[in-house]
This record gives C-alpha cells, sequence and structure tokens, in this order.
C-alpha cells in the first residue's frame, strides 16, 4: 500500500510541476486534471472516500471544464504567455509558498494534529455518525463563515470571467 501512496505522489507532483512548467494553458489544465484524480486517489487510500468523490467530481469534473471554457471563451492563443519569466513577484511567491509548506509540516509534526477547533474525532464517533453527516455539521456550523468566503470568491472569479469576455467581444 505504501508503493501505491508513493506512486500517486510522484505522479501528483509531476502533474503539478507540468502545471508549472508547461507553456499551452490547455496543457496545464489537463496536467491539473491529472494531479487531481492522483489526490483522489491519496484520498481513498486515506479511507476518505467521500472527499475523493467530491475531489474527481467538483475539480476534475466542474472546475476544470468551466477553467477550459474560459481558456477557450479568451482564445488564449492571443494573449503573450509569459510563464517562464522570472520576476521578483514569482521568486517572492516561491519563497513564500515554501514558507507556507514548512509551517504545514510543523503542524503536522506535531505531538497533537488538531484539526479543527473541537480537535479530530475518534473513529467511533466518525462510524456512528457517519463521516459526511460530520462534514455537514461541521461545514456549516464551525466553518460557516469559511463556506461563505469561498462561495463569495467563487462568485468574484465569474462574475470577473464575464467582464473580461464581454469586453473582448464588444
Amino acid at each position: 500500500m505504501l508503493t501505491i501512496f508513493y506512486i500517486f505522489a510522484a505522479l501528483s507532483f509531476f502533474g503539478a510541476l507540468g502545471v508549472l512548467f508547461l507553456k499551452n494553458p490547455i496543457h496545464c489544465a489537463l496536467s491539473l486534471v491529472g494531479t487531481f484524480f492522483c489526490l483522489g486517489s491519496i484520498y481513498v487510500m486515506l479511507n476518505a472516500e467521500f472527499v475523493a468523490v467530491i475531489q474527481v467530481l467538483i475539480y476534475a469534473g466542474a472546475i476544470m471544464v468551466l477553467f477550459l471554457f474560459v481558456l477557450m471563451l479568451l482564445s488564449s492563443r492571443d494573449m503573450k504567455m509569459s510563464s517562464n519569466n522570472w520576476t521578483a513577484g514569482k521568486i517572492i511567491a516561491g519563497f513564500l509558498s515554501i514558507g507556507i509548506f514548512f509551517q504545514i509540516a510543523y503542524l503536522f509534526t506535531g505531538n497533537e494534529l488538531k484539526l479543527g477547533p473541537k480537535g479530530a474525532y475518534p473513529i467511533e464517533v466518525v462510524e456512528e455518525i457517519g463521516s459526511i453527516a460530520l462534514i455537514g455539521r461541521l461545514l456549516f456550523t464551525d466553518y460557516i463563515l469559511s463556506f461563505e468566503i469561498i462561495v463569495i470568491l467563487l462568485l468574484v472569479a465569474v462574475i470577473g470571467a464575464v467582464v473580461i469576455a464581454k469586453r473582448k467581444f464588444n
């Protein structure tokens, strides 16, 4: 089982590198879909089947179709791609990403793993309530503010895509 995990982790890593370094945006999007499928496989190995299904349906399905639609709508061939230019902003973002990675790694290597405001739930509680019911309860009680912020962020992104598309066709 550990070997399969390492295979999917390596495929996910190389898919993420493809998103960063491929020049064609369609190839980047397809590489991101592959990364999402690998992450879904890792979730299945962690006995988080619900999260795996949501990962594949929502991210690899709906959001990537929307992303490809926006790319084709804006006809990315007309845009000049500057994905391989190393500007100061990209370098700073890289260092910030590495810093965030080390902070998250520090949190996961601590003695006690806290998954939320109430801490980790024992497996007996998850089996009794059901993981989907537990996720729903946490999402609409403890994490309602985060849920609403994500909804507003997605709404702003869709409005921005419509405004950009409208400018292009006017």
